[in-house]
């Protein structure tokens, strides 16, 4: 793929009313960190753009997208947010595009985590192997995510053999 063809290479302005966030992602800022995102953009600028589906679903920046309807920030740049969009992508690559993102800089909420991966593997049949690979996740995370603490009841299955049995007294 050419630079030319690279999402980044076509960065638009839109309005803030044009995008939307979406209803999984795992990403959740403290209060004191919104604050310092607002800092650093009305300090440092809109250093990155809000990536998002072409009928302008949030992938990856909703907390830019958040910041932006800040007075102050809506000023610099006459309510406009910079976007990139992808092309449409199906569900699961969008879910796994905004972990990746996540991933590479964020915290994320483990149980939140875990009902995105759940749904990938149940609902949108994404193999956990392809996960590990996609995901950059090791063997353990994404069954420990997928267990999401049931070992005791998948007792039986080929990844957890009991090492003791509960007894009732």
């Amino acid at each position: 793929m050419s630079r030319e063809k690279q999402p980044i290479s076509d960065v638009q302005w839109v309005k803030r009313d044009q995008l939307k966030a979406n209803d999984y992602n795992p990403n959740k800022m403290a209060k004191t960190e919104l604050g310092l995102l607002k800092v650093s953009i009305m300090e440092d600028g809109w250093t990155q753009p809000i990536v998002a589906r072409l009928d302008g679903e949030i992938v990856d920046g909703f907390h830019r997208w958040t910041v932006s309807a800040d007075k102050d920030v809506a000023a610099l740049t006459d309510g406009l947010v910079p976007v990139v969009f992808i092309q449409e992508i199906d569900p699961a690559r969008q879910r796994m595009a905004t972990i990746r993102h996540n991933r590479a800089r964020g915290e994320h909420y483990v149980m939140s985590m875990a009902d995105i991966v759940t749904e990938l593997v149940d609902e949108l049949k994404i193999e956990p192997a392809e996960l590990i690979k996609r995901l950059g996740m090791e063997k353990e995370e994404v069954t420990r995510l997928l267990d999401r603490g049931q070992m005791i009841k998948r007792a039986g299955n080929d990844d957890f053999k009991p090492a003791w049995v509960a007894e009732k007294r």
